[in-house]
């Protein structure tokens, strides 16, 4: 008889995300099991009580959800939980605390293909602010954009803690071939003046961007927000904006709003969970694969 596909979801948060529920239910998941205040200690334990209860026929049709709050917990999470397996005990492992990663990587793909359409070029070379790039979304478009060759700076309230979240970035996401820079909200009037793109990924309902900055900015080219909650973090930005032309600039610079994003992110998550129950052999999926993912998305349908 063929195991039905079970998905253990583990948060360190104290309740699991519906939405994810909702996302590998939807994607052929046939139960979504929560384990939540999952302490990262407890990872390997779990794993191995989910690897032991099945044979390697039924571990194909099992898998592994990290959620939780803290992108390098998350991370540090997937690697746990990979190592707590062998050859023939082994299942596929997706990481994507609080959408985080699939959303970042939507969110910069978007940008990437609005620069391609809109200004015939890339994120090469380009400068680049996360405002709030503090938080989770902002700290993975930070690190893919600069991947990508961009010149990026995260934005946040407190120089100590926007440095400190940067060098995370660079060092454990990036594995130090990046540089990500830090900066305050107090300077980012200065740092517009030569921002060609802006990712607004703050708390919702709070206005980064406001109408004088983009009017002041002269080489902006795109700026996207991931709030759908008004007002958005873009002024002037709708949530269906998608590469329109943001009133007030005098740079020509178009906007990208939250739920075209979303569409995006939706997709993209959809089909890692769905890949996780096509593939023959165990995959750990993050933040790159998402990337590599939303990519291929905006391509095949555009």
């Amino acid at each position: 008889m063929t195991k039905p596909f079970i998905l253990h979801m583990f948060t360190t948060a104290k309740n699991l995300s519906p939405f994810d529920v909702n996302m590998a239910i939807d994607a052929g998941w046939l139960a979504a099991i929560p384990y939540i205040n999952v302490e990262p200690g407890e990872v390997c334990s779990l794993v191995q009580d989910t690897i032991f209860s099945r044979s390697p026929k039924g571990l194909k049709n099992t898998g592994i959800f990290i959620g939780g709050r803290d992108t390098q917990q998350a991370m540090e999470m997937l690697k746990s939980a990979q190592k707590s397996m062998f050859t023939p005990f082994e299942v596929s492992v997706f990481a994507d605390p609080s959408g985080a990663f699939t959303t970042a990587a939507a969110m910069v793909a978007v940008v990437e293909d609005t620069l391609k359409s809109k200004f015939s070029t890339d994120l090469s070379g380009k400068t680049v602010l996360a405002l709030g790039g503090t938080g989770p979304v902002g700290q993975v478009v930070a690190v893919l954009a600069a991947q990508a060759g961009a010149n990026v700076r995260i934005i946040g309230r407190q120089q100590e803690k926007a440095q400190r979240i940067a060098d995370m970035c660079s060092q454990k996401f990036g594995g130090g071939e990046i540089n990500i820079l830090a900066g305050t909200d107090a300077d980012k009037a200065d740092y517009m003046q030569t921002a060609d793109v802006v990712f607004a990924t703050g708390a919702a309902g709070v206005e980064l961007l406001n109408a004088a900055m983009i009017a002041s900015a002269t080489q902006l080219k795109v700026a996207a927000d991931v709030n759908a909650v008004p007002p958005s973090g873009v002024a002037g930005l709708d949530v269906f904006d998608n590469a329109k032309d943001i009133a007030g600039s005098n740079s020509g610079a178009v906007g990208v709003g939250a739920l075209a994003i979303g569409n995006v992110k939706y997709q993209v998550q959809s089909m890692l969970l769905k890949k996780m129950t096509e593939v023959d052999k165990p995959v750990f999926l993050h933040f790159e694969h998402a990337f590599a993912i939303a990519r291929d998305y905006i391509k095949t349908n555009k």
